[in-house]
């Protein structure tokens, strides 16, 4: 402004020397300065735009450096697309799925999905111990970009703790410096023979002060060994006291089964304990390494030449699988009989000779059915000890492979079962269909009435065993609402009296603040009656029901440290009973479809299998606790609602009048069953509808480019050549307002979530011909007025 102000004047002083007028140089000042306002008025009002390409990221770049990281990274935008992913991503979730539907487990990425909204909304967000096949994840997102316009996924492995790092902390702890208070000196070192950890010990006598910093150095610089074979600490020129040396295998490089090495090649943790004088049988020195295996976190055993077990410590015999109480006498003692013999011929062989070390593949007693592996090293110069044994308490690990095995295998068979159920819909749909048809034209009184009554009945019973089995595979259609666990067993309780008789008593307890969930409330009862059913059967001389809710919140779950159950509030229900109890053989198969110890036709073994899959299409968790002959208990946690309207009680829903099904216009039915488009196309057409049918979407689209005006269509979702959904996509950009009508076996819930389309009614599979006819009245009656 200063300057166009200077300018201005410099301009007047030029008008009043050349024209020799003051007004019209004053004037010609003020023209200049307002012009120049007037100017830089309209650059406010209207900045120029910024161009376009200058926003848009080099994904080349984002890709390269995702792929340096060495991490599983993702980059979508605001529109859910994948914009970005590194090759990591690629080998973990085979495909490049689109976050937040990475797997095919609904659960997760419901989680992950919350996880993303709440990172669009905060900046960033966490989901941990995601189980991805053997791997176990967290995943870290976070808003980025100029705009913040993008959202970055990253996937990490969970670290998984290793005898390694057990090691390093007991030597630079607590436990290192109370090794060193008993004597013992103690150094971990890499197969290359550097340093990687050593006690206080160690350090004040090797480097001569207890803070120095020798990691990386080789071990071997800090020893001598004299002209009699005797070890010493280098540092230690005369006077010195001679060691006895014990090395600890920690891990070998790997090698063939059952092979062994002359020398180690891994990681290894040295003892050194001052040899006492004129001690030849080095007892006292097997008394130190007692006490030095007694603290060690890992399982450690010794036995002498003659295969006799001398000790072993807490870690050992935790497993082991041996009581406090009990000491074998010898390491063939701790595995099945098969495997004793190739124990006994390992010690001897490991006892004698140059010391070696290998490991031998058993099956311990308390675990025949999961081989693990005995490592056995040869030691000297102590005494009756010849050889060392380590087994790693594996219990924790093999726990959570059975977890993640029993999911793999219930997650398949819920695929399998889905897959069976939905082509078992397309024929009860023809069936059914037909029967109708029939029934329209005989009354009550002909031959044939019953008959086919008695058809159309079994068929509805065989569709009720589909809905069963699509709700073990998480794949039926559910009515979700916000409601309360109490009043769900309130409504239901009634009819479990006239269930349970009179010599099963039910006892009914509930618990304070309890959380609000969203569930389908008729599915929920059904799970109660379920699970009130089988302890029935289960108390074939009476007892106890309890169902019991209460509220579970976040602090409790991490109490509870379970490897499944993710920290969260929850609302939770348990139903125990007095009963004979479930064996812990079969506790594992009990939520398997068709799996059932009851009598043969008086059960087909669905009952624990639909109410898995209704808690876990609903969020939930459920798991299944039992003492033989004191009863079992089933415990459901669902997830308590957050929402906005979480208070809101569910309003019960007005009854529809039914008007007349019959209609006029022209329907397009896009089937690829010829069994259901042929009982489909006789239905809409007994009520007046002008029907035209197609195979597939492609032939759907030809239909519905031609000459006719199509009034709604109708069609199956998945189909080959193109499915219902890209027809349809396809056939709304030539006709926005047309009606569409999806008939699927599938599940509602879960095609909505995969169809990204406006405006469409479903009619699930199987139905009847009144059904179909009711669908397509009320899919005509969303089309706009005209």
């Amino acid at each position: 402004m200063p300057l166009l102000v200077l300018l201005a004047l410099i301009s007047a002083g030029l008008v009043i020397y050349a024209a020799g007028n003051w007004a019209l140089g004053a004037g010609f000042g003020a023209a200049v300065l307002a012009g120049a306002a007037l100017l830089s008025w309209y650059r406010r009002l209207h900045p120029p735009e910024v161009a376009v390409g200058e926003a848009v990221p080099d994904w080349t770049v984002a890709r390269a450096a995702a792929d340096a990281s060495n991490m599983a990274i993702a980059v979508t935008d605001r529109a859910g697309r994948l914009v970005c992913a590194s090759d990591l991503f690629g080998e973990w979730f085979p495909g490049f799925p689109t976050p937040p539907h990475v797997t095919g487990d609904a659960p997760l990425s419901d989680s992950l999905g919350h996880a993303a909204r709440a990172a669009w909304r905060d900046g960033e967000a966490r989901v941990e111990g995601i189980v991805q096949g053997a791997l176990r994840l967290d995943a870290f997102l976070c808003r980025t970009g100029r705009s913040e316009d993008y959202l970055l996924w990253r996937f990490s492995p969970v670290r998984q703790p290793s005898a390694l790092d057990d090691v390093h902390r007991l030597l630079t702890g607590e436990a290192g410096r109370q090794l060193g208070e008993a004597g013992i000196m103690a150094v971990m070192i890499g197969g290359e023979g550097r340093i990687r950890a050593a006690n206080g010990a160690f350090l004040l006598r090797a480097a001569g002060r207890i803070d120095a910093n020798i990691t990386g150095r080789d071990f071997a610089a800090h020893m001598r060994v004299d002209d009699k074979g005797r070890l010493f600490l280098a540092r230690e020129e005369s006077g010195g006291v001679p060691l006895r040396l014990l090395q600890v295998p920690l891990k070998r490089a790997a090698q063939p089964a059952g092979a062994q090495s002359g020398a180690q090649d891994g990681p290894m943790l040295l003892l050194l304990i001052d040899e006492p004088a004129g001690n030849a049988g080095g007892t006292s020195a097997l008394s130190y390494i007692e006490t030095l295996l007694s603290l060690l976190p890992f399982g450690l055993a010794m036995a002498d030449r003659d295969g006799r077990v001398l000790f072993m410590n807490k870690a050992f015999s935790r497993a082991a699988g041996v009581k406090p109480e009990e000491k074998p006498s010898y390491p063939g003692d701790l595995v099945v009989r098969e495997d004793q013999a190739a124990v006994a011929d390992a010690v001897r062989r490991f006892a004698v000779g140059p010391q070696m070390s290998g490991d031998v593949a058993v099956r311990m007693r308390n675990q025949p059915d999961e081989p693990i592996a005995l490592s056995l090293a040869g030691v000297r110069g102590l005494g009756e000890a010849a050889v060392l044994l380590s087994l790693k308490d594996n219990s924790e690990e093999s726990k959570l492979k059975r977890q993640v095995a029993q999911a793999t295998k219930m997650q398949a068979i819920g695929q399998l079962a889905g897959g069976v159920a939905h082509d078992f819909n397309n024929i009860l749909t023809a069936i059914i269909g037909h029967c109708d048809l029939m029934l329209m034209r005989h009354t009550p009184g002909d031959s044939d009435y019953d008959d086919i009554q008695q058809i159309k009945s079994n068929s509805n019973r065989a569709a009720g065993l589909t809905r069963q089995l699509l709700a073990f595979s998480r794949q039926q259609t559910l009515r979700p609402q916000i409601l309360q666990l109490p009043d769900i067993v309130a409504d239901v309780s009634n009819l479990l009296k006239r269930l349970l008789g009179e010599s099963v008593k039910l006892e009914v307890t509930h618990g304070r603040n309890l959380g609000a969930v969203r569930a389908d409330p008729g599915q929920l009862e059904q799970v109660i009656v379920n699970l009130a059913v089988n302890a029935r059967d289960a108390m074939p001389d009476g007892g106890t029901l309890n169902i019991q809710t209460y509220a579970v919140p976040a602090a409790k779950v991490r109490e509870m440290r379970s490897d499944i159950l993710p920290p969260a509030d929850y609302t939770a229900v348990r139903v125990s009973d007095t009963g004979l109890g479930i064996p812990p053989d079969i506790l594992s198969k009990i939520f398997e479809p068709f799996f059932t110890t009851k009598e043969l036709g008086k059960g087909t073994g669905l009952g624990l299998s639909t109410v898995y899959g209704i808690v876990k299409q609903s969020g939930g968790f459920i798991f299944a606790e039992s003492e033989l002959g004191r009863g079992a208990s089933f415990v459901i946690y669902l997830p308590v609602y957050q929402g906005a309207d979480a208070d809101q009680a569910a309003q019960p829903k007005a009854p529809v009048r039914r008007s007349e099904t019959w209609g006029t216009g022209t329907v397009l039915l896009v089937e690829d069953e010829d069994m259901v488009r042929a009982v489909a196309e006789r239905a809409l057409s007994r009520q007046g509808y002008k029907v035209l049918t197609a195979n597939d979407g492609e032939q759907g689209l030809e239909v519905l480019a031609g000459d006719e005006k199509i009034d709604l269509l109708i069609s199956d979702v998945v189909m080959p050549n193109m499915d219902g959904p890209s027809m349809v996509a396809r056939a709304r950009a030539t006709h926005p307002d047309l009606p569409v009508l999806f008939m699927s076996g599938y599940a509602e819930e879960q095609l909505r979530k995969s169809i990204d389309i406006a405006n469409v009614a479903f009619l699930p599979k199987p139905f009847s011909v009144s059904q179909l006819a009711e669908a397509a009245r009320d899919a005509l009656a969303m089309r706009p007025a005209e």
